[in-house]
């Protein structure tokens, strides 16, 4: 069992603690504003998760983690700490949304993936795209033990073999499959609007989701266009 830094405290960092915590994964949680803001913000969440789990500042947690979860708005790329990142594995969640981030002309004019953004800020990470297709419900009632012929499956994308092999190890130990998505450049076929986000796993409306296997994801990613 592996340390899982939390840069960032949402909905799907939150789903990920808790999977994590119940296969007995350590987790240390943080958010921009430090451990007490985080303690006040989601203090339920870390009631539940008990002596497995930290609030910490980000750079805490990005120096604990031996995988670090990041999980904030785009626009708050330039925060994310890079230094105590260097060399990690860095699993990025994060979806860009004008209506939200604002407009990044990279990211508009579709030069750049939004992970590939990160990796800007973080240039000696290896940085894995991953999480960021399912909702936060579907990711907490879809996990399945491995073997279950109900089994989803996730895509992931990333540049380097070692740290997605590190990834498939950790989605594999808290419920899940993955299909590899390819390169970082490739990692817009799993972004917010395409076919393989949230779909595959069905509507909002019923929080409980349904399996999804590695056909249909491959089928939903290579049915993508820009």
């Amino acid at each position: 069992m592996t340390t899982v830094g939390f840069i960032g405290s949402g909905s799907i960092g939150s789903a990920i603690a808790r999977l994590a915590v119940a296969a007995g994964h350590q987790v240390v949680l943080s958010n921009s504003r430090g451990p007490e803001t985080l303690a006040d913000t989601v203090a339920d969440t870390v009631a539940e998760l008990g002596p497995q789990a930290t609030a910490a500042t980000s750079g805490e947690a990005a120096a604990a983690g031996g995988i670090v979860v990041v999980t904030v708005p785009v626009t708050a790329f330039p925060n994310v700490p890079a230094a105590p990142l260097a060399g990690k594995t860095v699993i990025d969640t994060c979806n860009y949304g004008p209506e939200r981030d604002g407009h990044i002309p990279e990211l508009d004019n579709k030069s750049l993936t939004s992970s590939e953004l990160l990796l800007r800020y973080i240039p000696d990470a290896m940085v894995v795209k991953a999480f960021n297709n399912i909702y936060f419900k579907h990711l907490r009632s879809l996990a399945r033990s491995a073997g279950a012929a109900d089994r989803s499956y996730l895509p992931i994308a990333g540049d380097s073999a070692r740290a997605k092999a590190a990834v498939a190890e950790f989605i594999a130990s808290i419920g899940y499959s993955v299909v590899d998505a390819g390169p970082l450049a490739d990692s817009w076929r799993q972004a917010t609007g395409t076919p393989v986000w949230g779909t595959p796993y069905g509507p909002y409306s019923n929080e409980k989701g349904r399996p999804v296997g590695e056909d249909a994801i491959r089928a939903a990613l290579a049915t993508a266009t820009r």
